[in-house]
């Protein structure tokens, strides 16, 4: 690691742990940095109590969901050579959708905080079990051949998605609350439920790291990768199926949250350049600075109200899309 990259390492830690302080911070009813270190110190007041049990597990939280968000980015925009890819091209993320939104509409006996991610995790990988069906049977496993797949399968649940939400709402279930989970929003969860989403993270990382040399030598084309020894017929199917998980964990503990994946890797590579080694864990990093600012502006910007985190992270990324395309037709 270079001076260059070590300084880039340094701010971004930096600039994160002042992101969850500012985010710790921020709310309906701003605390300062003190009632902060009370509520951790082990203060008992109802305040401290709340700090500690609801807004720091939801800090967490939203950096655990930027980090996976920003790390799934940086896979499919590898696997598909393409800069301008967004980690829910493939369908992944419209199956986790679906699965959340049945959790949510239908009653199963079972509590919404243990069955919501259960689903959205068996939805992203449906989908992705049948867009790499369709591809198969296509025989089109390569890059594009997948890509036009997966927009047509997340269209499909995208409309089978809004029926279910028009036909299973009524009184008794609010569509407000589905379409404001659809519309991106952290899941406050409990510390242990916390642990259990640091631990996704952790195993998102690793999985991801064993597929990066594969992921740098995609990046000099597929003649060459074969060249250098990578089976691309078996290594891009594989890696699509790594990076839907990462997307289904970040789904089903934050809902669509859009751009975030577009852009982290983005940032990343000004930081550590475009080895992806270096490149997954920049890009969960600074996925995590993006979501933790953005969820603190979505709880304080407009109180009591709380904005929907996905179109925080809309407006901010889609001026940040239309720059990267712009230099991109000019190139």
């Amino acid at each position: 690691m270079n001076r260059r990259s070590t300084r880039a390492w340094l701010i971004a830690t930096a600039v994160l742990v002042a992101a969850l302080l500012l985010a710790a911070c921020a709310g309906h009813e701003w605390s300062s940095p003190c009632a902060i270190v009370r509520a951790l110190a082990g203060d008992d007041s109802l305040r401290s109590r709340l700090l500690l049990q609801w807004r720091l597990p939801r800090v967490f939280a939203a950096a655990l969901v930027g980090a996976l968000l920003g790390l799934s980015g940086a896979v499919f925009q590898g696997v598909f050579r393409n800069p301008l890819a967004e980690p829910y091209l493939l369908g992944a993320s419209g199956g986790a959708a679906l699965g959340a939104t049945v959790a949510l509409l239908v009653p199963l006996g079972v509590p919404q905080a243990y069955v919501l991610p259960v689903l959205a995790f068996a939805g992203a990988w449906g989908a992705t079990a049948l867009v790499l069906g369709v591809s198969r049977v296509a025989g089109a496993l390569d890059a594009a051949g997948m890509l036009l797949a997966g927009v047509a399968i997340a269209a499909m649940l995208g409309a089978l998605r809004s029926f279910l939400m028009l036909a299973l709402s009524d009184e008794t279930v609010s569509l407000q609350v589905v379409m404001s989970w659809v519309l991106g929003g952290i899941q406050t969860p409990s510390w242990p439920g916390l642990g259990l989403l640091a631990a996704l993270c952790v195993a998102c990382l690793l999985a991801t790291s064993r597929i990066a040399h594969g992921l740098d030598l995609l990046g000099l084309g597929t003649r060459a990768a074969q060249g250098f020894g990578l089976d691309v017929a078996r290594f891009t199917p594989r890696a699509v199926v790594v990076g839907s998980l990462v997307v289904a964990a970040a789904v089903a503990y934050g809902g669509l949250v859009a751009f975030v994946g577009l852009a982290a890797p983005h940032i990343a590579r000004w930081m550590v350049g475009p080895l992806h080694r270096g490149l997954l864990p920049a890009s969960a990093l600074t996925g995590a600075i993006v979501v933790t600012v953005a969820d603190a502006i979505a709880r304080s910007a407009l109180p009591p109200a709380e904005i929907p985190l996905g179109l925080v992270t809309a407006v901010a990324g889609g001026p940040f899309f239309i720059v990267l395309l712009a230099r991109r037709l000019r190139s």
